[in-house]
């Protein structure tokens, strides 16, 4: 069966070649890459990658709906033929690396632990900073290997995950969490289950985003999301703005809720030699590899422009003062879930 990726980037091109050679090795064979604004080239080598029929690029140069770049870009595949063709299909973002703990690591393997499955929630495993001061272009999962722990109490957004769903009609729209827009007549045979194995309910199927957590939830799969990288990275990623919500600066709170350290997992190094193979093929493009080396100069260049800016500087600065986060104990988590609930029931 054939499994389509999409991905939206802005100024990512130093990841690209890794994220691309991975997820060929973890048994995806298409890809769907959106970008915008892009200074680093990376509009550039998804041209050239497109060329060497390694993806599909398209240009989103707007103008954006209301609910941002990222939406849009969800919105115009979901009228693209590649899209309505693909058997199954996961939108991801270029920090976002899937892992497969059961067979032998790919797709197909993780099919054949749930074959009655129509989606399944892929939960974000959060990887932290680890003290990593510099960024430098070597690859993103040998570099971070301290994440959360096997079972999180809190915050909730830590447990957000992405849906792998089968593209069968239930779901007419991608989203960046879960499938949107569905067939009320198809939801009943729609069948949801979680990447350590367990049927959920229906709420998932219409409206949930992140897993229940104080439980574990990376039994058969997992996402390693990598969404800090070096301190220098996150300077860069806070002057890039979410990907959601381009014009909301990054700041110190949103490193806070992901530099979890506190647990070690190398189990996605089961796909260095199959990720290596595919990087071979990719380096060995003169052209791409000097995007890519172009990439890798541009970051650092900014970087240095940054650091002219007080802002910028400052976050910097409070980074390198910012111990890692400490998971939170499951007393205390019910204490800010009590609060959160009261907090929903009086919107709602």
């Amino acid at each position: 069966m054939s499994h389509l990726a999409i991905l939206t980037v802005r100024n990512e091109g130093a990841f690209l070649l890794e994220w691309l050679a991975h997820h060929r090795a973890v048994g995806f064979d298409d890809f769907l890459v959106f970008s915008n604004d892009c200074d680093d080239g990376s509009d550039t080598m998804l041209d050239r990658l497109d060329a060497m029929g390694w993806l599909k690029h398209v240009r989103n140069d707007g103008p954006y709906d209301k609910g941002g770049i990222q939406f849009t870009a969800l919105k115009r595949a979901a009228k693209m033929g590649r899209v309505k063709r693909a058997e199954w299909i996961l939108p991801l973002d270029v920090d976002e690396f899937v892992n497969v703990h059961t067979g032998d690591g790919t797709l197909s393997a993780l099919h054949a632990a749930l074959p009655d499955a129509t989606a399944i929630t892929l939960t974000w495993r959060l990887f932290g900073n680890d003290d990593q001061v510099r960024y430098a272009d070597s690859p993103v999962t040998e570099t971070f290997t301290k994440g959360a722990p096997d079972i999180l109490n809190w915050p909730w957004r830590a447990s957000m995950f992405k849906t792998l769903y089968a593209n069968d009609g239930t779901y007419r729209k991608p989203g960046v969490h879960r499938p949107r827009d569905a067939d009320e007549a198809k939801l009943a045979n729609a069948r949801w289950y979680d990447s350590h194995g367990r049927a959920l309910d229906d709420q998932f199927k219409t409206r949930r985003i992140f897993s229940n957590y104080g439980r574990p939830n990376y039994g058969l799969a997992q996402i390693n999301h990598y969404p800090l990288g070096a301190m220098e990275s996150y300077v860069l990623k806070a002057d890039r703005g979410r990907a959601v919500h381009s014009d909301d600066m990054l700041g110190l709170d949103y490193w806070v809720e992901r530099n979890f350290c506190s647990q070690t997992d190398t189990s996605i190094r089961r796909y260095d030699a199959a990720r290596d193979a595919h990087l071979a093929e990719l380096r060995g493009d003169s052209t791409l590899a000097a995007l890519h080396n172009g990439a890798v100069a541009w970051r650092k260049a900014r970087f240095e422009m940054l650091m002219t800016q007080e802002p910028f500087r400052a976050l910097f600065g409070r980074l390198l003062m910012t111990p890692p986060t400490r998971p939170v104990p499951a007393k205390a988590a019910q204490f800010m879930i009590r609060f959160a609930n009261m907090a929903k029931a009086d919107q709602d």
